[in-house]
């Protein structure tokens, strides 16, 4: 099938790009810079020729439709994360940049249109397990809020019996990310300044389980579906613990309450507005932090036949990475860094 993708240049974007090719699928991506794709692409091992590249923005209505004339199916991975900072517009890119992919997708009959939305929608979640079946929480982060809003509108296509799947997965981690953010970010900000100890948790899916549940789903007559992928739930000690045992280096633990965290997410915000500096918490940060359960994935990996691969494993290479990128001094990766 052609598929159309965007995010090509970002962290799930491209490694779904070379998932979808290891299952026959014929990748056409709509982006702003299809130089820069073709270097992020490359680095994985995926040659341009292999890849249809359409120039333009999700914001750009015209552009969306050139890229979806003759595809059959599509996958919507571009969005405006800004968990760990500012990332422009959110609601602009994640609800107009939606509503013109997924929407022009369904408009256009494409079969299926998945879109990847995130955990965040449930939080703060209602219960000790986050299920698709969930309702929608209210948000009180802007990041929160814009996925919310583009869920909404995704969902109402679905009611209408438009084949739309949404994924909905936790903290992204793993080698070879384009730009820092989110969980890799916040791993660098942990081993160099020290693990806050809060309630809560993270879930960690590695990028490259993500992008094999994503190709996996490309299968036309599905109907909707709605599946969560939080990947392995560890709680703040844990992560720790786990990321000292990889290293062999004893990370700092700071206990923080949690309403200290929110307040000090809050500080940072204002504070980096005046003078930028390098430290991955965020009021938004905060709140998925110490809001995080672990999450029901059964009925995706029993869907796909997909099997996690070891936390361990996901982390390591992250830290691998990171020190071989310059994002971390070899000394606080320890044995990794050898």
């Amino acid at each position: 099938m052609r598929v159309m993708l965007t995010g090509a240049s970002g962290f799930v974007g491209s490694f779904t790009v070379g998932a979808l090719l290891e299952v026959g699928h014929q990748p056409r991506v709509l982006v702003r810079d299809p130089g820069k794709a073709t270097k992020v692409l490359a680095a994985l091992g995926v040659p341009a020729d292999a890849v249809d590249f359409v120039p333009g923005d999700i914001l750009d209505q015209a552009s969306v439709d050139q890229a979806l004339e003759g595809c059959d199916a599509a996958i919507h991975a571009a969005a405006a994360i800004g968990i760990t900072g500012a990332a422009g517009d959110l609601i602009e890119t994640n609800v107009t940049g939606t509503r013109n992919v997924v929407g022009g997708a369904v408009a256009r009959g494409l079969d299926p249109v998945i879109h990847i939305s995130t955990v965040s929608v449930f939080m703060p979640p209602g219960g000790p397990v986050i299920s698709s079946a969930d309702p929608l929480a209210s948000p009180r982060t802007d990041y929160g809020r814009s996925k919310v809003a583009a869920e909404q509108y995704v969902r109402g296509l679905q009611d209408e019996g438009a084949p739309v799947t949404i994924i909905y997965p936790g903290g992204v981690c793993g080698p070879d990310q384009p730009v820092l953010d989110a969980l890799n970010e916040g791993l660098v900000g942990g081993l160099r300044q020290g693990w806050p100890m809060p309630r809560g948790g993270i879930g960690v899916v590695d990028v490259r389980d993500l992008a094999c549940a994503l190709a996996r789903s490309v299968t036309p007559g599905a109907g909707a579906r709605r599946w969560v992928l939080g990947g392995h739930f560890l709680t703040w000690p844990q992560l720790a613990d786990q990321c000292d045992e990889l290293t062999g280096v004893k990370c700092r633990r700071l206990n923080v309450p949690a309403w200290v965290l929110l307040a000090m997410g809050s500080t940072l915000d204002a504070v980096k507005k005046i003078r930028n500096f390098d430290y991955p918490l965020t009021r938004d940060a905060a709140e998925i932090m110490i809001s995080m359960v672990p999450t029901d994935d059964r009925p995706l990996l029993d869907a796909l036949g997909l099997q996690l691969r070891p936390v361990s494993e996901t982390l390591s290479d992250a830290l691998r990475w990171l020190v071989s990128a310059g994002h971390l001094d070899p000394a606080k990766a320890g044995h990794l860094s050898r």
